[in-house]
């Protein structure tokens, strides 16, 4: 991938051509994911160079012709090289001799691999918000089945305060929005086209950078020449948003994980396994999978961070070494958000288990409090007295006795007991939360109704932005076509 190393195929020749660091020079292997991106970069840089008279057209038929020839035989057909670019470069000279090099005209590997990340990197990046959509669709609709069906709710892991099932997914699916959001983010920064940057200085032919990013889907260029062929702080972007929506998910399955050990939850066969040894055993492996994806995503922005950092303008080869970091934490991502989805959606929840256990540890203690302060106590009285009856008890006797120990006086004096006894139960004690977000069904029933309209409103996003790229592809090959 660089402008300043080979060996003897086309680029090189023989200078350079052998020796020891042969194979680790190399990034054909890797390559195999911009394949398909280099040939679109090829053949849009040469419609442009014909349309600007660099090139003349009978030539740039020759060259195009190849490229398809290329494109038919499939990488693993490509000559022996140090990357992609100077491989489809000396196959298609070796097609149709020397006046193939023309195709490298006003441009360089620099400049051009740059180009194929982006052009790659936009369509990973969709497939990985898709993903993450249908994991939003999987909480909601999921949610909508268990708008009163009670859970016990945590903080530190210890029993906290009744919520309900709906509550916890729609928790999980604000996430994942803003996880969706990240990524579209990014998207919009990706999709900007270094092609004729050059090596990093531009270039004396009269190009056109303008319409190659057309021909290529992209909506903007990259002005400056050392900037776009140098940057990779889209891959930082990018992979970072990966790295937060694998955190995401990692809470997902560890939540998951616990509420199966505790009997509360029951995922589907499909999304569990057995032991070797054990014959009673359902495992939750795949969520632990999911779980541990957060580690790969991690040390896969650690390792770009950690490569980028420090990197001098303009080209370092090490920017090699940085693209494959992308594409494995990518990959590792949307294999995780779809097995997430999947392990919602399959899930069945003992709801007779969750309601008996929203009721333990005195969960309604804070209901109780917000109860007595709703009453005229000052909050933090109704704190301690709540706090002084839960030493002995978590019904009405252990609070009327506590309110003669803390006040002087029963607690009716205060509070009709019908309100404290209200307070009490674990599904009035949610049906009061009915503020904004709360856990309330009604509530709970707006949180769901927004989120269905976000859910679409980035489906159509991301129909708009798959559009854009059919239609610039479709028109690039329009263009090549006419060549014939």
């Amino acid at each position: 991938m660089s402008e300043e190393s080979g060996d003897g195929d086309v680029v090189r020749r023989e200078r350079f051509g052998g020796g020891p660091a042969r194979g680790f020079l190399s990034s054909m292997s890797s390559d195999e994911r911009i394949f398909e991106a280099d040939l679109a970069t090829d053949r849009a840089h040469v419609v442009m160079l014909t349309e600007q008279g660099i090139v003349p057209e009978d030539e740039a038929g020759g060259i195009l012709a190849a490229l398809d020839e290329v494109e038919a035989a499939g990488h693993d057909a490509l000559p022996n090289g140090e990357d992609v670019h100077a491989a489809i470069e000396t196959a298609v000279i070796d097609a149709i001799g020397p006046v193939g090099g023309k195709m490298h005209t006003a441009r360089s590997r620099n400049d051009e691999v740059a180009t194929c990340i982006r052009y790659r990197l936009r369509e990973d990046v969709l497939d990985v918000v898709e993903a993450a959509l249908a994991f939003r669709e999987a909480l909601v609709e999921t949610a909508g089945e268990h708008t009163e069906t009670l859970m016990p709710g945590y903080t530190h892991l210890q029993p906290a305060q009744p919520t309900t099932v709906a509550h916890w997914l729609c928790s999980y699916e604000g996430a994942v929005a803003r996880d969706t959001e990240r990524l579209l983010d990014a998207y919009g920064r990706i999709n900007r086209c270094p092609l004729g940057a050059a090596a990093f200085a531009g270039t004396p032919f009269d190009i056109d950078r303008e319409r190659t990013a057309e021909l290529l889907g992209f909506e903007s260029v990259i002005e400056n020449s050392m900037d776009a062929s140098s940057t990779r702080d889209f891959l930082l972007e990018t992979v970072s948003a990966l790295a937060t929506l694998a955190t995401t998910l990692s809470g997902t399955a560890e939540d998951l994980i616990l509420f199966a050990n505790k009997g509360y939850v029951e995922l589907s066969d499909d999304y569990a396994s057995t032991s070797s040894i054990m014959p009673q055993k359902k495992n939750p492996d795949t969520l632990e999978l999911v779980r541990a994806t957060a580690g790969d995503a991690s040390s896969g922005l650690s390792g770009l961070l950690t490569t980028l950092k420090g990197l001098p303008r303009a080209y370092n080869r090490d920017l090699q070494r940085a693209t494959p970091h992308a594409w494995k934490t990518i990959d590792a991502v949307r294999e995780a958000t779809d097995v997430a989805a999947g392990a919602v959606a399959t899930a069945d929840w003992d709801e007779g288990a969750l309601k008996e256990a929203a009721d333990e540890g005195f969960s309604t203690a804070t209901g109780v409090a917000d109860a007595l302060a709703m009453g005229g106590l000052p909050f933090r009285t109704a704190h301690e007295l709540v706090a002084h009856a839960s030493e002995s008890g978590s019904d009405y006797t252990a609070l009327d006795a506590a309110s003669e120990e803390v006040l002087g006086e029963p607690l009716e004096e205060h509070v009709p007991r019908e309100v404290v006894e209200s307070a009490l139960d674990p599904a009035e004690s949610v049906a009061s939360r009915d503020s904004w977000g709360g856990p309330a069904p009604e509530a709970v029933e707006e949180t769901l109704s927004a989120a269905r309209e976000a859910v679409d409103a980035d489906k159509a996003a991301i129909e708009g932005r798959t559009e854009a790229l059919d239609g610039a592809a479709t028109a690039l090959d329009e263009e090549v076509r006419s060549y014939e």
